[in-house]
């Protein structure tokens, strides 16, 4: 929805909200349900009713529970039988500088009974995040602290020793180092937003004094789209693909018409310098595994040339695809989604010109646009948005430009072959299928949670339960990793099935986009029988549950061999396998190739 993409009118949102709401509840898309319990050390209200907007704008449809007036500390660490029944699907703990207890209160006090009172402030929310942990074993949102507005000994409160500001400089570093030691704990960072936003406008001491909104009512938006970003981000909502223009977005001027030498790019300039920051900007997303796409209305050799210029920051190999021709941009997203296996809604389209985004906008409203009039405007509209919002970097992350490079050259290949199974075979492939692996853990949970198309039971997994999945003796795990003579895809695949008797029922199934067709589910599912025979199952229950973005896997079942046991109105549908006389189908990728030498020479 247009009124919830940044950036938005938070006026507008507070006197529409239940107008929003409504639109938004009534339209067809299917939503994820996730219960959120909101931990509030002041009044929380219109935190958790704004963060409902943008949720539902995400697909995300939340149930909440909210604390009581400053009872996050109780709640946590002494129970609520509402919060205990509730069972959160997530916490967010809404807390402010209000809620620290132990600040300096005179620039007299000693450095060491400030570092004291650091470090018991510090433990006392470790204690609580560890209880909630323990209690729930879900996520958990906190935010860090933002500064005072007012400072009675002006810039040195946040240096000096026993500076106020100081202190919560140094609590907020503490929390970051315990966030990026455990899983499943975020920050959310309002020490940031509070200065983007302003402080002045972020405290309003007549809301507080009157109604304990440690925030303001002008800020709550900005806070509740703050939180939204990590949860989207969590559960999977993150886009994937920034689609690019060139003239005027990459570079100042028309290539076609400027030539190579005559567009603005580079230090000569203050119009080729703000582009080449841009370039730099954009390589960042490119670093942690953000693709970059070309979409301009050019010649090819044109949009090569000027991203071959001297003073260009991003070069034509750091573009997964490059469309540049005449079609329509819209059409050109459309057709690069469908080359990398991806959907449309995965793209971000970045314009110079308010015409195409709207065009963009009305073709393929899934796509969020971001248009501009300065490349300064186009950094920050892109960092606020939260489209990339990073809540977890894996191995497999930081190479994914890589593998859909190396995708694209596979698919360059199977236009030379006219049997598609030799073309397989040409491709060399080498899978590791095996149990669950604690290192493999975060790239596995994340998977789970980004899969829409190839994932039969649209189940989703938050580190913590798939730990406790992991250390199942019920369940039978597999993860796949397929790699090729182009390069190593990553962990592709997973599958978990429950034990009940001597029936293996399959709570999920899924694989990545990235090697459709390429009969990765035909090495899973030869593993998967061989690990139900060897844990006495004589038949695997397979379950598809229809969502809008699956359909393309609603027979797959029957294409492996299943018999359709129930076919339900809804579209959803039940499988059955019988282990015995089950044959292998895989034929073109090599498994666990080290497991088998190493067994060959066992026999030997």
């Amino acid at each position: 929805m247009k009124e919830l993409s940044y950036p938005f009118d938070g006026k507008y949102l507070r006197r529409n909200r239940r107008k929003l709401r409504n639109a938004l509840l009534s339209g067809t898309n299917q939503r994820i349900r996730k219960k959120i319990a909101v931990l509030g050390g002041s009044t929380a209200d219109d935190v958790d009713l704004m963060l409902e907007l943008f949720l539902l704008d995400a697909g995300i449809e939340p149930e909440f529970y909210v604390s009581e007036y400053n009872k996050f500390y109780e709640d946590a660490m002494f129970g609520n039988p509402e919060l205990d029944s509730f069972k959160p699907d997530i916490i967010y703990i809404h807390t402010t500088c209000r809620n620290l207890t132990m600040v300096p209160e005179s620039l007299s006090e000693s450095p060491e009974t400030v570092q004291n009172k650091l470090t018991e402030q510090f433990e006392v929310f470790k204690q609580m995040w560890i209880k909630l942990m323990q209690k729930f074993s879900c996520p958990i949102i906190q935010n860090n602290f933002e500064i005072p507005l007012c400072r009675p000994s002006g810039s040195y409160d946040g240096w000096g020793d026993a500076g106020k500001s100081a202190f919560i400089n140094r609590l907020n570093v503490m929390m970051s180092d315990y966030a990026r030691h455990n899983n499943g704990f975020y920050i959310n960072d309002i020490n940031y937003l509070s200065a983007a936003v302003g402080l002045k406008k972020w405290h309003n001491s007549e809301e507080w004094y009157l109604y304990k909104y440690a925030v303001s009512l002008e800020a709550c938006p900005d806070l509740a789209f703050s939180v939204a970003n990590i949860v989207k981000s969590v559960f999977g909502k993150n886009k994937k693909v920034i689609a690019l223009d060139l003239d005027n977005t990459l570079w100042g001027g028309v290539i076609g018409d400027d030539g190579q030498e005559g567009i603005e790019l580079g230090e000569e300039t203050a119009v080729g310098e703000s582009f080449r920051d841009f370039q730099r900007y954009l390589r960042e997303y490119r670093s942690f595994g953000v693709l970059l796409t070309v979409c301009s209305k050019n010649d090819e050799e044109n949009a090569v040339l000027g991203l071959n210029h001297p003073e260009s920051q991003l070069k034509p190999v750091d573009f997964t695809l490059i469309k540049a021709n005449w079609n329509s941009k819209d059409r050109n997203i459309e057709e690069s989604a469908d080359e990398l296996n991806l959907l449309p809604e995965s793209f971000v389209f970045v314009d110079d010109n308010p015409a195409e985004c709207a065009i963009v906008s009305a073709q393929l409203p899934e796509v969020q646009t971001v248009n501009f009039q300065n490349v300064s405007e186009a950094m920050y509209k892109l960092s606020r948005s939260g489209f990339f919002e990073v809540t977890s970097l894996s191995a497999d992350d930081l190479k994914r430009t890589e593998m859909y490079a190396a995708n694209a050259r596979r698919a360059a290949q199977r236009k030379s072959f006219e049997s598609y199974s030799d073309y397989l075979l040409s491709l060399e492939m080498e899978a590791v299928i095996e149990d669950f692996r604690p290192v493999c853990l975060q790239r596995i949970t994340q998977l789970t949670n980004k899969s829409n198309q190839f994932n039969l039971t649209t189940k989703r997994y938050t580190q913590q339960e798939m730990e406790e999945v992991s250390a199942s003796s019920e369940h039978i795990r597999l993860y796949g990793r397929l790699a090729d003579k182009f390069g190593d895809n990553g962990i592709v695949s997973v599958v978990i099935g429950c034990k009940k008797g001597r029936e293996l029922h399959i709570e999920l199934w899924l694989m990545s986009c990235r090697v459709l067709k390429r009969d990765m589910e035909l090495a899973m599912l030869d593993e998967l029988v061989r690990c139900c025979r060897e844990a006495g199952i004589d038949r695997i229950i397979g379950y598809y549950y229809k969502t809008p973005k699956n359909s393309m896997v609603a027979e797959l079942f029957g294409t492996l061999g299943f018999a359709l046991t129930e076919k339900k109105e809804n579209g959803d549908s039940v499988w059955c396998l019988e282990t015995a006389g089950y044959i292998n189908q895989n034929k073109v990728i090599e498994v666990n190739k080290e497991r088998e030498k190493n067994y060959g020479n066992e026999q030997k």
